[in-house]
């Protein structure tokens, strides 16, 4: 089965390099500057060209759909955690935190919805720091009622660790390639 390509409508740029990358090696009026950004929706990793005399922020939000785009040329491509800046990756957790506040029903709609991967795996027991206990705590209280939010799991699912960090963490550790299984990030 051939799965469709994801695309991003809307980036956040974690850091923009306005003479390209230090270590390419070609003249510097050669050289294109690159934007470093996470996808909105999909968290997926990219590289942006900005259009001509653009000079783009951390943190700010840009349009990478099909489409006249305002402020980005194109779409260099996707890429690995690894190929991200220091700048870069100390910007991804401030930045995945507040797409994961502005789409928290996204990621409650997992804890309520989530099912068995195999026989002997849960979906839930994929997030850092849950375990058989607390995957078979948060099961029987979706059980009785589904989840409204981050602090309504945190109330009724005694020592749970924070779930939102949780969240983040799982998202870091997808990006980084840390696990096959993809629970949040898509490619």
């Amino acid at each position: 089965m051939l799965r469709k390509s994801v695309k991003e409508e809307y980036a956040i740029v974690l850091d923009f390099l306005p003479n390209g990358h230090p270590f390419d090696a070609r003249p510097a009026h050669i050289k294109t500057p690159i934007a470093q950004a996470i996808g909105k929706d999909h968290f997926i990793l990219l590289e942006l060209v900005p259009k001509k005399d653009v000079f783009l922020q951390p943190l700010e939000e840009v349009y990478t759909g099909e489409g006249k785009r305002e402020k980005i040329h194109h779409i260099y491509g996707k890429i690995n955690y690894e190929k991200l800046t220091h700048t870069a990756r100390s910007e991804l957790d401030h930045v995945v935190k507040e797409l994961i506040k502005k789409h928290e029903p996204r990621f409650i709609e997992f804890f309520n919805k989530a099912g068995p991967i195999n026989m002997r795996r849960h979906q839930i027991e994929l997030l850092p720091g849950i375990g058989k206990k607390h995957m078979m705590e948060l099961l029987e209280q979706r059980q009785e009622k589904f989840f409204e939010n981050f602090e309504d799991i945190r109330k009724r699912v005694k020592l749970l660790p924070d779930p939102e960090k949780i969240v983040i963490r799982r998202i870091i550790s997808e990006l980084k390639g840390e696990d096959k299984y993809k629970v949040f990030v898509e490619n």
